[in-house]
């Protein structure tokens, strides 16, 4: 069983690693902003390329949010082989703990085959909440 936050396709594989904010969160108006730092690495012989994105975030409330878009970070990166792509990102939520899941799009250049990476779900916890 791989790690929380831990992602593999064939040759794509994907890391999370969250961080909760303190600073620009304020429990007293029920906002927990993290961060998500991405790493993308390319273990393919081939380039391929970040198209789309689509994340599932679950509050601890329950609530779903579903976030689609092109690329990420306003990019969509082209990854040689043997390379890595990394990003930071952030989600708000209305309570100190959630989960976040989803999946890239990207195109193999060469074949200018589709396909698509899930990314593993990755916790989300302020502090003082059970890991």
């Amino acid at each position: 069983m791989k790690p929380m936050g831990e992602s593999e396709s064939p040759a794509i594989r994907i890391d999370v690693q969250p961080e909760f904010q303190a600073e620009e969160s304020s429990p007293t108006e029920q906002r927990y902003v993290f961060s998500y730092t991405v790493t993308v690495h390319n273990h393919s012989r081939q380039s391929v390329q970040l198209l789309a994105r689509h994340w599932k975030i679950t509050q601890g409330s329950g609530k779903v949010q579903e976030v689609r878009g092109k690329g990420v970070v306003g990019k969509q990166p082209l990854i040689g082989p043997g390379q890595t792509f990394r990003y930071t990102s952030r989600a708000v939520l209305d309570g100190p703990v959630g989960v976040m899941e989803g999946a890239y799009t990207c195109i193999e250049t060469a074949s200018q085959t589709h396909f698509e990476v899930p990314i593993a779900p990755f916790r989300l916890a302020g502090p003082n909440q059970v890991h």
